[in-house]
């Protein structure tokens, strides 16, 4: 095999490898992972059935595959917000204030805007509800870490404890009300009168959405003696 064979001979495999996780992914959030063989994967990525066992060992590594892909996504999303992939933290309440704003910005931007998204949420919301290996990864990757971060930043920013149990609630808090415009997406959409979540409607999500976490870490350090 020459030289000009080789990057070519991975890069195909790159790319073989990537759409039997895309394929996973969505058939799966869409499915659930019983309800999707191996035959439905294979033909969406459009690769051969055998290229599943070669690259992730039969149908439960590709499961293990896409939580990965979960994770290293959500991963960058997160080091976008905080600034590093292994971020400081903050010295300060209004710095760790503007990094809480710039997560909430992110979270919107990707979560709610980015249609890939769906994916990602359908995906997770089958593992919460019938937990395996899988969310073992995405929880270790994603959940915990990221969660245990905002934690810090709201406990900066508030004066609060990080790990009491108010702090850990409120920053779940955050994070779900972004989260609800992407699991109900058609109610809201039909609701507001949109025809879709794009950029214009993002902003608007993204401004009360910040006026919120403000208004909360604004009267939690009012109540501080």
């Amino acid at each position: 095999m020459s030289k000009t064979q080789t990057p070519q001979t991975t890069t195909a495999a790159d790319a073989t490898r990537m759409a039997l996780v895309m394929a996973a992914l969505q058939l799966f959030g869409r499915q659930g992972f019983d309800g999707t063989s191996t035959r439905e994967i294979a033909a969406a990525a459009n690769a051969n059935i055998g290229s599943i066992a070669y690259h992730f060992g039969g149908k439960e590594g590709l499961r293990l595959a896409a939580a990965d892909y979960i994770v290293e996504t959500i991963q960058a999303i997160a080091a976008q917000a905080f600034g590093s992939a292994a971020p400081a933290l903050p010295t300060g309440a209004e710095q760790a204030e503007a990094l809480l704003d710039a997560t909430v910005e992110r979270m919107v931007g990707f979560i709610v805007a980015r249609p890939e998204a769906g994916e990602i949420v359908q995906f997770v919301l089958r593992e919460l509800s019938t937990p395996t290996d899988a969310l073992d990864r995405i929880y270790s990757g994603v959940f915990e870490p990221v969660h245990r971060r905002l934690c810090h930043l709201w406990a900066t920013a508030t004066g609060e404890d990080a790990d009491s149990e108010k702090t850990r609630i409120s920053v779940f808090m955050m994070i779900g009300q972004v989260v609800y415009f992407r699991i109900a997406r058609a109610a809201v959409m039909r609701r507001m009168d949109w025809t879709d979540i794009g950029p214009a409607e993002a902003a608007k999500v993204i401004g009360i959405a910040k006026e919120n976490v403000a208004a909360i870490i604004a009267a939690r350090k009012a109540g501080k003696p």
